[in-house]
């Protein structure tokens, strides 16, 4: 006959030193794979001092019943295996008792023993009001939120690397309120999984926003390529190989659409995106002419194949710099900071050129628009093709695109480049510095 949890908690009140063990250890086992505790949660080492102590005071916490018998509960828990051995008729030591009677009790004060010893606290920024002008540290909030058990179909991930991109600058203002966590994406690593499709230690690209951990219905995760290579890290998921790498593939190839022998202007040139767009028109057979804002990324871009770099905020004129990389004038302009540089590099397009507009950075923080030169004449007189895009048209060829990229990551072909700042705790000082223009290649932040 069947020991039920009742019986056996009776037992265990009417005079604990003659606890049914075998009851209890089939209890108990049954118990814990119902409450589905992966082995993960047994394989700290149970004399590593800083883990007992932390563990024990997590589960005081939750309970008034004193330090020995909490310590007991984690004996119990970190000697699991011992345990299951004892189901197979290997004898147990008293001291285990008393940790399984300890946990009757937890369950008893209906404390699960998933929330005792697993609770998870996610971080998050929050925005504290609407950007006025450009974003400043004020403008953000750093909260802190218990995460409930996971249901069944959902997983648990950890940030390991999150994304600062301009596109959150505008998009901020329309798609979110004080007290909404930041938008953005990460790569992420699954740590809990009550869905079979997605195992822990799993790692996906997600857009959870900026925080540290999140459950997840699985919906709206992409794995990272089965065929990535160990020695690449995963954050080129957020970059070369993710959004802002689908973003130059895209933009470049389906809107300029540039042929052998072109002539390619790529502003914001050392960037996230346009460092990508510089190699791969290098890639098609073009020339590549980057603008950037000091010395340093200028020797970046040569680095990577640019052929003809100018720092924007150094020369005496725009009009005269664009002329002097390319005499022959320019086929694809590749948009990313908009203003004045546009007004200059319109001037300079061939008939017939072809411009993609991917951002207007310089623009991002004004307060009242800009005026500045009227483009239509140049649309009209030299019969240009000006288009904007959303990287999300192309959502159905992205794997297409995903595995060009990484394989001229993989070749070499495409070199990247990261600007990591370490600790979630900076990443509002990273966005602004992305906005800045701080970072060369893609901004990172490393949790």
């Amino acid at each position: 006959m069947s020991t039920t949890y009742n019986q056996v908690y009776a037992r265990a009140v009417g005079n604990p030193t003659a606890v049914d063990v075998d009851a209890l250890c089939v209890l108990v086992g049954g118990i814990l794979d119902n409450l589905d505790l992966g082995e993960k949660r047994f394989t700290v080492d149970p004399g590593n001092i800083q883990t007992r102590t932390a563990t024990t005071q997590t589960l005081l916490q939750h309970s008034q019943l004193g330090q020995k018998p909490v310590l007991d509960m984690w004996n119990f828990l970190c000697l699991r295996k011992e345990f299951e051995s004892h189901k197979d008729g290997v004898a147990m030591q008293s001291g285990h008792r008393q940790g399984v009677y300890f946990l009757c009790i937890l369950l008893t004060l209906e404390i699960s023993i998933y929330q005792v010893v697993n609770m998870v606290v996610a971080k998050s920024w929050t925005m504290v009001r609407h950007f006025e002008g450009a974003p400043k540290l004020d403008d953000f909030k750093l909260i802190e939120k218990e995460l409930p058990p996971l249901k069944d179909g959902e997983v648990l991930l950890e940030s390991e690397f999150l994304s600062v991109d301009p596109y959150m600058r505008p998009y901020s203002k329309n798609a979110l309120k004080g007290g909404d966590v930041i938008m953005g994406s990460q790569v992420a690593r699954v740590i809990e999984s009550k869905n079979p499709d997605f195992p822990v230690g799993g790692y996906y690209v997600a857009y959870a926003g900026w925080t540290t951990h999140f459950i997840s219905d699985a919906k709206g995760l992409n794995a990272l390529p089965s065929n990535w290579p160990d020695h690449l890290p995963k954050s080129l998921a957020l970059g070369a190989v993710g959004m802002p790498g689908l973003t130059a593939y895209f933009g470049l190839l389906e809107i300029c659409k540039p042929k052998e022998g072109d002539v390619v202007l790529v502003n914001c040139a050392a960037g996230a995106v346009g460092s990508l767009v510089g190699q791969i028109a290098k890639i098609k057979g073009c020339k590549a002419v980057g603008s950037a804002g000091t010395d340093d990324k200028l020797t970046f871009l040569k680095e990577i194949g640019f052929d003809e770099v100018f720092n924007y905020k150094t020369v005496s004129s725009l009009a005269e710099a664009l002329k002097k990389a390319s005499p022959e004038g320019y086929d694809c302009y590749f948009e990313n900071v908009g203003g004045k540089f546009a007004d200059a590099a319109m001037q300079q397009m061939n008939d017939f050129g072809r411009i993609a507009v991917c951002g207007a950075i310089s623009m991002y923080n004004d307060s009242v628009p800009s005026t500045g030169p009227y483009i239509q004449p140049y649309i009209l007189f030299k019969q240009l093709c000006m288009e904007g895009f959303l990287v999300t048209r192309w959502q159905k060829q992205f794997p297409e695109g995903q595995k060009q990229l990484l394989q001229w990551v993989t070749e070499g072909k495409l070199k990247f480049h990261e600007h990591i700042t370490n600790g979630f705790e900076n990443m509002p000082a990273g966005f602004i510095g992305m906005l800045n223009g701080e970072n060369t290649g893609k901004a990172i932040i490393k949790v």
